[in-house]
């Protein structure tokens, strides 16, 4: 049975229906309709199982999806923000960085240690906002202690006879404590220096593990990291400084760190989603044996227990990946999809394609999403205290240039809006912090003017990304 906190997490879904996940899909993402239903289903389908009785909740497994299409049309931008949109651990890996057991390079295995990394931070970072009140009362209450410490006479027991003296010096500690916090709340004291004690790493300390390194050699450095010693070095440091330092004190005072594995764990097995790409990079003939390729198919082999359900060992504990929800993609553009090993196809029942973006879905890109190129440049250029405007006839007109250059050479979709962009505004934003604060209005003219070079040179290498 999840603990409450992921019941909690897995509740704010039932608010999601999969025509609500399409909606919010399409703030961000201009067109694939059938990639957004199928994964908007088996969104709701991880609430759906969790209502489902208890005598066939373990038998429901999820419907692995895999998105077939060409680079640049919103695979990837389409899981991140499903996972973004149900708050649940997400990892992006990439199926070309894998290598079969024996092989140097990363096991298939460590995805869902990244997984639940991604998984603990989040849980942490929830936690602290929870806390985060209290841990800031507490820090002002630490900061104060530094500015206006208490004197010895006053921290020990005053004799009878001058006690009423002690009672006096009390209040005028604080009166004066009182001031001082006020003033400390309304943030004059910011730069004022204290003296903070640190704790730093003991000396031998090991250094970071190198990436593909075994689980055991990670675990074996944490153990060293908890068995050195902590050495205490005092700082002088500002108020602002100090603060930041105190805090991380707090919060790590205020929080069970087990009490947060615990959860990850629980949210990575109910609610996790792993994002594999390239899966296309890791799919060739069946049967050829040797060359650069040998470990292609051990790959696909090492991926099979884990996609369809098993234990994975993490330095956190055992985690089962029965319920946590694979979405592949891939360009399959020399490969197909039945090029991958049978088994592997069957763990992937939902096959998505998305189609290339059109001339028309490049102005849709730059018009409607929330956050379209067209907003992000205006607001660079706005924090220079000018304005970029775009016309409807030079909107066009960069879809028609990004459009041919995609045809004409490698057709990377909507990434090449920002190759043709980043050259349409390069002048612009080169002076723009010695030009006038006027305001810039991109009209059909002057990007045809600006990208003659893209349009007309048949060298396009060097705008190709």
């Amino acid at each position: 049975m999840p603990s409450p906190r992921t019941q909690q997490a897995i509740a704010r879904l039932a608010t999601l229906t999969p025509r609500q996940i399409v909606a919010e899909l399409d703030r961000y993402i201009v067109g694939q309709a059938d990639a957004k239903k199928s994964v908007a289903i088996a969104l709701r389908n991880r609430w759906r199982r969790q209502r489902a009785p208890e005598s066939i909740r373990d038998e429901i497994s999820p419907n692995n999806i895999i998105l077939i299409g060409p680079t640049g049309v919103g695979k990837t931008e389409i899981a991140r923000r499903l996972a973004k949109l149900s708050g649940a651990p997400f990892v992006k890996v990439e199926a070309s960085k894998f290598t079969e057991v024996g092989y140097v390079g990363r096991d298939v295995e460590s995805m869902i240690r990244d997984l639940i990394e991604n998984a603990i931070d989040m849980v942490r970072t929830e936690r602290e906002v929870e806390v985060d009140d209290l841990a800031n009362e507490k820090v002002d209450e630490r900061i104060l202690d530094l500015l206006l410490p208490v004197p010895p006479s006053l921290a020990a027991e005053a004799s009878p006879d001058a006690r009423a003296e002690h009672e006096q010096a009390l209040e005028r500690h604080k009166r004066t404590r009182d001031k001082l916090k006020a003033l400390l709340l309304d943030g004059q004291l910011e730069t004022r220096e204290v003296e903070v004690e640190v704790t730093q790493s003991g000396p031998g300390m090991p250094g970071a593990v190198m990436p593909g390194a075994p689980e055991g050699l990670e675990s074996m450095a944490d153990w060293f990291r908890d068995l050195l010693p902590k050495r205490k070095k005092r700082r002088t440091v500002k108020v602002s400084e100090a603060r930041r330092i105190l805090l991380d004190e707090e919060l790590e005072k205020l929080i069970d760190l087990d009490d947060i594995t615990s959860d990850a764990l629980e949210r990575a097995e109910a609610m996790g989603i792993v994002f594999l790409d390239e899966i296309d990079k890791i799919a060739g003939e069946r049967g050829q044996g040797g060359g650069p390729d040998v470990s292609r198919e051990g790959v696909q082999r090492d991926l099979l227990p884990i996609v369809e359900g098993s234990n994975v060992q993490t330095k956190y504990g055992n985690v089962k990946t029965d319920h946590i929800l694979f979405v592949a993609a891939g360009a399959f553009h020399v490969s197909k999809p039945s090029d991958l090993i049978p088994e592997l196809q069957g763990r992937f029942p939902i096959r998505v394609e998305l189609k290339a973006l059109t001339e028309a879905d490049f102005v849709r890109i730059m018009t409607e999403p929330e956050n379209a190129l067209t907003k992000q440049y205006a607001a660079l250029v706005a924090a220079e205290g000018a304005q970029l405007e775009f016309t409807a006839e030079g909107i066009a007109e960069l879809a028609r240039v990004a459009a041919r250059v995609n045809e004409r050479m490698e057709n990377i979709g909507a990434r090449r809006l920002h190759t043709v962009m980043t050259t349409l505004l390069e002048e612009l934003l080169y002076e723009l912090p010695d030009r006038g604060r006027d305001t810039v209005t991109v009209s059909a003219e002057m990007v045809r003017e600006r990208l003659k070079a893209i349009a007309e040179d048949e060298d396009l290498r060097k705008y190709i990304l």
